[in-house]
């Protein structure tokens, strides 16, 4: 506990920061961070140069350079969710039609938002400030090994009510509230890749075949959800605007992996986008087939 207390404490402060001081300091960071650090560089180079073979040497550095930017900035936004206030973050964040949902949620259907390690995902449970009351909001998790660091992150992004719901838990926390008859809306980072022995299909991402997660559309087909995409674009430093796509008018009536794969094509579209702001450092394609 008392490391969680010390970590606590400089999470908080370092929150306090105002964001013009945070973005200079994420300038001077970035150059001992890129040059001397060199996190995860040779894993960031190799999904870049696998992703976009098309692109040459030089515009993939120039990529490469932009992201580990933003890599530093994206750490010290998720810092301000500690103290950041409700208007602030509406400014920060806008929604652009959250009436999408709201619309869902008024006929009764419950939710499932598909999103990725892509912009700022962090910020994403923040939606929580713009649906109905009476709508539960969740977000999924994967536990953590480092307890004290995961307890903070818990608390952060519970900050405006979403609830935290820990993978295995997804199914328990669901059937709940369907047993109390409330519609929910839930965030589900899917784009992770799963382990090797838990594969069930591949498909098509990025240039690469890539073993996916299956159980947000098994639940969506399930409990008959309504299924929505979070294209996310970042409109300037410290600034993101969010759209949501309806994924499908009926995705009970499509074929298995069909709904993954489109999440998929979405989620690439949005990549070539703005490649910088998707996590080249996290290792999405180690399973994927040759």
């Amino acid at each position: 506990m008392t490391k969680y207390y010390i970590l606590s404490f400089f999470w908080k402060l370092f929150s306090l920061i105002p964001f013009r001081i945070m973005f200079l300091l994420a300038d001077i960071l970035y150059y001992p961070f890129y040059y001397l650090v060199k996190y995860r560089r040779q894993i960031a180079r190799k999904n870049l140069l696998a992703s976009f073979p098309e692109k040459s040497l030089s515009e993939i550095i120039k990529i490469e350079k932009k992201f580990y930017r933003y890599f530093l900035e994206i750490f010290l936004e998720t810092c301000k969710v500690a103290t950041i206030s409700k208007k602030e973050m509406g400014r920060r964040m806008k929604f652009m039609n959250v009436e999408l949902i709201n619309d869902s949620n008024s006929r009764g259907k419950s939710v499932s938002l598909y999103l990725a390690h892509y912009g700022n995902w962090e910020w994403i449970s923040s939606l929580n400030l713009y649906v109905y009351d009476y709508v539960a909001g969740g977000q999924i998790y994967q536990k953590m090994k480092n307890k004290p660091f995961e307890k903070l992150m818990l608390k952060n992004r519970n900050r405006f009510g979403t609830a935290n719901i820990e993978m295995n838990e997804t199914l328990r926390w669901i059937n709940d509230k369907i047993q109390k008859n409330i519609v929910s809306t839930v965030g589900y980072i899917a784009d992770q890749s799963p382990k090797i022995q838990e594969v069930k299909h591949f498909l098509h991402f990025l240039n690469h075949t890539v073993p996916i997660f299956i159980g947000t559309e098994r639940i969506v087909k399930k409990y008959d959800m309504d299924a929505y995409y979070l294209d996310i674009k970042r409109v300037k430093r410290g600034y993101y605007e969010t759209t949501f796509v309806k994924m499908h008018e009926n995705p009970k009536s499509l074929p298995d992996f069909e709904l993954t794969q489109i999440f998929f094509n979405l989620l690439e579209s949005s990549i070539k986008n703005q490649p910088e702001i998707y996590l080249w450092t996290h290792n999405r394609f180690k399973h994927a087939k040759k």
